[in-house]
């Protein structure tokens, strides 16, 4: 009887490690792109509107907290000195859009004096954040 000889087995490829190579490559790069997203805003609530559209990105956007209290890019700021802080940022000669994101808790009144207040500027554009549904 003759033992089989180790030169005649034929070769195997085990193809668990690479599996676990590039998984792990994936979940790197799925993990860094999350980081990579820019978010001007501060995380509030938005409200839903089934006529929400996406708007060009900007460099101003005014938040207004749940407590009512107001960010200009993430900076926190009175109401009373907003108008002079965006009237900074906007760029001569073109129009700046000013977002808004205001919880859906904020009071109206609210709003509407952060408006007042953004509409007094030249050459700038309002829009309301919100969710589609």
């Amino acid at each position: 009887m003759r033992l089989p000889d180790e030169s005649e087995k034929p070769g195997e490829i085990n193809i668990v490690p690479m599996i676990d190579v590039i998984f792990s490559i994936l979940a790197f790069f799925i993990i860094s792109t999350l980081y990579l997203t820019r978010s001007e805003g501060l995380s509030v609530n938005l409200p839903n509107a089934t006529t929400a559209q996406n708007q060009p990105s900007t460099e101003i956007t005014v938040t207004i907290q749940p407590d009512g209290k107001i960010a200009l890019n993430r900076q926190s700021i009175e109401l009373e000195a907003l108008e002079e802080a965006v009237r900074a940022l906007v760029v001569p000669n073109s129009e700046s859009l000013v977002i808004v994101n205001a919880d859906e808790k904020v009071d109206h009144g609210r709003v509407v004096s952060v408006m007042d207040q953004l509409r007094k500027i030249e050459g700038t554009k309002l829009a309301i954040a919100a969710q589609r549904q």
